[in-house]
């Protein structure tokens, strides 16, 4: 496979944070899969907006403000594009991808769960897409459905026709596996759903870091992701939703931008996407995520999604220099996230030993602890791919990893 279709060195040295050293050596990130290094790009979108634009927005008649509104409703275009939505107000600006599924929980859960009533998610999904829908369930007194996962970390797509029923009121899947890298068939899987008048939250916190995603290709009907993954600020995330389901769910908090108007006796409700942005919204992330998002388009992403193949090919083969070292998650089509356990080494040592090597991986559950208990481990060590990563990156891991079994012999 060929390399990376940019010039990679250039690309890190758009990123200041990789320039350090830690514990006397450099700087090896592969942690992106929890949160993405900044473009120098995006920190300085920040700065001019905060030093030059900062004010309200929506409120205001003085220039401050309307500079402030119209960086923020570009910003809301540029994730239209980026994600190829239909209509800039199928883009609601939120926190992050854990507000954006709670958000849905919140407002087409409640309205459509009911007694009886069955919600299906995956073995793989990140507890942010499992406690919600277990809240709505636990509420409404309906049940929550679980498509299995076979041993490589692959949807069981053979399962998945009888577990959508006349009893299913959403399908809420993960798009890529933060635990595994697996990506999932979500095209397909939205046609099944469809066919069966079921809609389908995706997931998207991992995905829109590694690939090109068109929402209205994969056609479904909510898509969340984060902005802090997708080497943005954190404290911003978008909820897409298609615009007909978003005009017949209510509100989902109360206050600020969301009202039209308000009296003591009732309040009528702003118009989509402003009735799901209630109060003073992260102008300034919504900046920086504009920032970022424009940062990939210049490189490409199809050239991000080679780049991320061809490191994720080369670390996959390099591992298996690593004695007693088990990848967990070898789905045939995945991204750049590798999870391993080491035999006889506790995940948390080998992170504790790679931190001293200055190689930042993540030990644990990952939020994932159903999928842990699936592959019979509490924990694995998982270093995860992003645009900066070089093959020096991996052969340091690789290092790290030899030293830890040195050790632990």
């Amino acid at each position: 496979m060929s390399g990376p279709g940019f010039d990679l060195a250039r690309v890190r040295a758009d990123f200041p944070i990789l320039r350090q050293e830690v514990r006397g050596r450099p700087l090896v990130y592969l942690d992106s899969a929890a949160t993405g290094q900044k473009p120098q790009a995006m920190l300085d979108a920040l700065t001019r907006y905060y030093t030059h634009d900062n004010a309200n927005v929506h409120r205001g008649v003085h220039i401050l403000s309307e500079r402030a509104t119209q960086a923020f409703e570009d910003a809301r275009e540029t994730v239209r594009r980026f994600i190829h939505a239909k209509d800039v107000r199928e883009v609601i600006f939120v926190r992050g991808t854990t507000e954006a599924i709670n958000l849905v929980a919140a407002t087409y859960g409640r309205k459509h769960v009911g007694p009886g009533d069955e919600v299906l998610i995956s073995a793989m999904e990140h507890h942010s897409n499992i406690v919600p829908w277990q809240m709505v369930c636990d509420a409404a007194g309906a049940k929550l459905r679980v498509i299995p996962v076979d041993d490589r970390g692959e949807l069981r797509m053979d399962t998945v026709d009888a577990l959508l029923t006349e009893k299913t009121r959403l399908l809420a899947i993960t798009h890529v596996s933060n635990a595994l890298g697996s990506v999932n068939p979500i095209k397909e899987l939205v046609a099944k759903a469809h066919a069966k008048n079921i809609p389908v939250l995706v997931d998207g916190a991992q995905s829109v870091t590694h690939f090109p995603v068109d929402v209205q290709d994969l056609g479904c009907d909510f898509y969340a992701f984060s902005g802090h993954k997708l080497f943005g600020p954190t404290g911003i995330g978008v909820l897409y939703g298609k615009l007909a389901m978003l005009e017949s769910l209510p509100p989902y908090q109360g206050g600020g931008d969301m009202i039209l108007s308000v009296t003591m006796e009732k309040t009528v409700y702003n118009r989509v996407p402003h009735r799901f942005e209630a109060g003073t919204p992260d102008m300034a992330g919504a900046v920086g995520l504009a920032a970022a998002i424009r940062y990939l388009e210049a490189l490409g992403m199809q050239n991000v999604s080679q780049h991320d193949q061809w490191l994720l090919a080369y670390a996959t083969d390099a591992l298996q220099s690593v004695p007693g070292l088990k990848l967990v998650g070898t789905a045939p089509h995945k991204t750049g996230v590798l999870s391993f356990t080491l035999e006889d080494v506790h995940p948390h040592d080998v992170g504790t030993i790679l931190d001293q090597e200055g190689i930042c991986i993540r030990t644990g559950h990952h939020c994932a602890q159903p999928l842990m208990q699936r592959f019979g481990v509490a924990a694995t060590a998982r270093a995860s791919l992003a645009l900066y990563n070089t093959r020096e990156d991996v052969d340091a891991l690789v290092k790290g990893l030899h030293k830890v079994k040195e050790v632990f012999a």
